[in-house]
């Protein structure tokens, strides 16, 4: 028997559903790759633009040689519903004081846990998306939601 094809859904509506999931869900996973090995874990954005989300690290943590020598990474995001979105991108470092401040100035674990803006322990990620899908529950396939131009 083949698996019932999906309904069309507007490229709009597609676009809210991704954002509701990536706003719901607490922690996202990153992958990232360590050679041939794949890595994952759960981490906390400290900003969301659209699809372009904003990763917080600390340079001792194994995922910034990862993604020093490979910046391909993928988010998964999951919510209560088992909806979920995965950005597909790349991830670049953040050198730009005034959104690096901005992001200081809007997230209180940061401060708590780092001290100074000027932490050189602090690192943050911007991953562009390249492709962006979702998944309604266990739907099985993922939809193409479109990016921006």
């Amino acid at each position: 028997m083949p698996a019932p094809s999906l309904p069309a859904l507007a490229p709009s509506e597609l676009v809210e559903l991704a954002r509701q999931v990536i706003k719901s869900a607490r922690f996202p996973q990153l992958a990232t790759v360590d050679g041939d090995q794949p890595r994952l874990r759960p981490v906390s954005p400290v900003k969301v633009d659209g699809f372009t989300i904003y990763v917080a690290n600390l340079r001792s943590y194994h995922k910034t040689v990862e993604l020093a020598t490979n910046p391909k990474c993928e988010l998964c995001y999951v919510d209560d519903h088992h909806n979920q979105v995965r950005l597909t991108g790349r991830a670049e470092v953040v050198t730009d004081r005034v959104l690096l401040k901005e992001i200081w100035d809007t997230n209180p674990l940061l401060r708590a846990y780092l001290g100074s803006f000027d932490n050189p322990a602090l690192v943050v990620y911007r991953i562009l998306s390249e492709r962006v899908r979702y998944m309604k529950e266990w739907a099985l396939e993922y939809y193409e939601v479109p990016l921006p131009d």
